[in-house]
């Protein structure tokens, strides 16, 4: 154990975040942090670190293990290039280098004792720089650095000079660099492009510390961790293995909750009706049973309902249905200055494709839709919508909402035909109530711009959208209900997105932008990882043979089909038998169970009617007894009085007869 995270617990205000939470990271563990946003995923980071101080519970670490940290928001600041500030955190080997260098030019000119305290000198301090690595350390910069997609043109440019992705992937460059004992990292995904999240999962996978991450990014979780620690209403929970299994496992022992939950609930309704029933009988012995079963059930361990989160509800649905051909897409070029970005792109998409455009950051991906959307112009090429197309479109930056009004008025002022109600109805299934409906676009969040966006598009009831990161920001909850959504959509999606689950659970198709033109895949995302070495090699090898090849980059020219003969299986004929067999079993002992509860009812009703006879008759005989004529005739007296004594001692067994079979539900 490397780490021990022991009865954390963290208060803001009124509200608790965290409240003994307790978990351990292993040597060379990988784990993740999950959540909702505002679960305390970042707060428990930060108290790792102790940038915060927890209220209550210790941080415990072991004994001379180093830790570092990339927070999700950078404020880099220097002067260096790139590569002069990577090398910043290998200066005690360039340190050691330079002293190597000096010794080595004092050798020249030394002799005699001199010369051998230098060259024991120089020997030791070979030593440490073997010990450290230090012939490598110029290759392992460049790696990290081109690792995080940086070209070698990009080493010499000024850090201040450097957009806030590009800072924040030079301080994780710097962390991975440092090789601290223990990685804490913040949403490290965020600014990286397909290519560097793949190079980030390969390092953090063979990296010889253990790894505590934060990150949305399921895909990255799937391959990188085998600990998940969940957060949720304050409290810790530890699952072993991946997100996936995590997913598998947690839906697993919410059902058992569930069921516990239900199957208590159901046992105290039925103890409930038991009791009153004792009651009604109104006896001294029933209703002493009665007390006694009352006393139990309040001695019950109550087991609370499964919480569960508030979940933005909503659903895609086009008002009109386009022609089966959506988008058509001919010659399509763009260039800033010098930089050209794509040629001749041609492309078609045809009514309900759901089709992702993936690529490296730069190459033009965000621009092709703006394109489309008629927000910036292309240099050469035709678009051509089709017949009765309605495009809604999703940017990343939030560029379709207006920061000077409130969430209510934009809706309101795009759909002037909805009434009050309906926009309140709207804003409260994206989680907005109340007074927060009255708040400016300029002052939430992006995740929460995120959601109206997606409440416009969902009012928009267009049948193409236009989706460009459509989940930046949003928690993992609301992406997999923005996938549901799409999933059962009729109509068509064009997107951009470098959540590689989400692609996979979303295309049925990918684009990939590379060297300036479209290379396109019939399938989603683990197909196109699949195929994707086949379809390079195509066309490279069509590159080489004819330096025109945007005439092949028409819808499917580099497809292979999803799906192949080979995929189809034969029927596992044992297995079918099996499972008819359980079938039949199954039946059988339910049919069993339902004549057993059956007959139990048929008993039940029989001893109550008896009963209730019996008490009748008790009651009758009691009447019986105050007349003149019975209490003064001494063998009628005796006559009732025997029979009442039997009626007694009947109802005793008819009650623990009763008792028994209503316990038996």
């Amino acid at each position: 154990m490397i780490l021990a995270c022991q009865n954390i617990s963290k208060t803001f205000g009124t509200t608790q975040i965290l409240q003994s939470v307790s978990f351990h990271v292993n040597e060379r563990e990988k784990a993740a942090i999950v959540g909702i946003n505002g679960a305390g995923k970042s707060t428990l980071l930060k108290i790792i670190m102790g940038e915060l101080s927890p209220d209550e519970g210790e941080i415990i670490l072991s004994k001379g293990s180093t830790i570092g940290y990339l927070s999700q928001h950078q404020n880099l600041s220097s002067d260096h290039t790139l590569h002069e500030e990577m090398l910043t955190v290998k200066q005690d080997i360039i340190n050691l280098d330079m002293q190597i260098r000096a010794l080595e030019l004092d050798m020249k000119n030394a002799e005699g004792d001199r010369l051998n305290q230098l060259l024991s000198t120089y020997t030791r301090l070979m030593h440490d720089f073997e010990t450290q690595n230090g012939y490598a350390y110029q290759s392992e910069v460049t790696g990290i650095l081109k690792g995080l997609g940086f070209s070698e043109e990009d080493f010499s440019k000024k850090v201040n000079t450097l957009s806030g992705g590009q800072k924040t992937r030079i301080a994780l460059g710097k962390l991975l660099l440092s090789k601290p004992d223990i990685i804490l990292l913040d949403e490290p995904t965020n600014h990286l492009d397909l290519v560097s999240i793949a190079w980030l999962e390969t390092f953090l996978l063979n990296y010889n510390g253990a790894v505590i991450v934060v990150a949305h990014d399921r895909y990255f979780l799937d391959k990188v961790v085998s600990k998940v620690i969940e957060l949720d209403h304050t409290k810790a929970t530890t699952f072993e293995g991946n997100y996936s299994a995590y997913v598998d496992k947690k839906a697993m022992v919410q059902n058992a909750l569930l069921k516990q939950y239900l199957n208590q609930q159901k046992e105290i309704k039925h103890q409930e009706e038991v009791i009153a029933k004792l009651r009604s009988f109104n006896r001294e012995k029933s209703i002493k049973r009665a007390e006694s079963r009352e006393k139990l059930l309040n001695k019950i361990e109550r087991v609370d309902k499964p919480t569960e989160h508030t979940q933005m509800h909503f659903s895609l649905e086009p008002r009109v249905i386009s022609g089966n051909d959506v988008l058509s897409i001919t010659g399509l070029s763009k260039s800033y200055g010098n930089l050209k970005l794509f040629s001749d792109l041609s492309f078609d998409i045809k009514r309900g494709e759901k089709v992702a455009i993936i690529g490296n950051n730069g190459t033009g991906k965000t621009t092709i839709l703006k394109i489309i959307n008629g927000l910036v112009a292309a240099d050469a090429g035709e678009i051509k919508l089709g017949s009765k197309v309605q495009i809604g479109f999703y940017d990343q930056e939030h560029q379709v909402l207006d920061p000077d009004k409130t969430l209510f008025d934009e809706l309101q002022d795009t759909y002037p035909h909805l009434d009050n109600t309906t926009i309140r109805n709207i804003l409260a299934a994206f989680l907005f109530t109340e007074d927060d409906v009255f708040k400016r676009i300029k002052d939430i969040s992006g995740g929460e711009r995120g959601r109206v966006s997606l409440a416009k598009l969902m009012l928009s009831e267009a049948n193409l959208l236009i989706l460009d990161e459509p989940t930046n920001h949003l928690d993992i909850v609301s992406k997999e209900i923005l996938e549901n959504a799409l999933n059962h959509y009729s109509g068509t999606v064009l997107y951009v997105s470098h959540d590689r689950y989400f692609i996979n659970k979303t295309a049925t198709r990918i684009m990939d932008l590379t060297e300036q033109t479209l290379l396109n895949y019939i399938g989603n995302y683990d197909y196109y990882l699949e195929k994707k070495p086949e379809i390079e090699l195509a066309y490279l090898g069509k590159s080489k043979d004819n330096q025109s090849v945007s005439t092949a980059n028409k819808t499917g020219a580099f497809g292979f089909p999803a799906t192949t003969l080979s995929s189809i299986a034969s029927p596992d004929l044992g297995s079918d038998t099996d499972s008819i067999s359980d079938n039949k079993l199954t039946w059988q002992q339910q049919k069993e169970e339902q004549a057993r509860q059956r007959k139990r009812k048929s008993d039940l009703k029989k001893t109550e009617d008896e009963i209730h006879l019996i008490e009748t008759r008790n009651e009758e005989i009691d009447l019986l007894l105050t007349k003149e004529e019975i209490y003064t005739d001494v063998s009628k007296l005796i006559e009732l009085n025997n029979e009442k004594k039997e009626n007694e001692a009947r109802l005793e067994e008819l009650l623990e007869q009763w008792e028994l079979l209503a316990g038996e539900e």
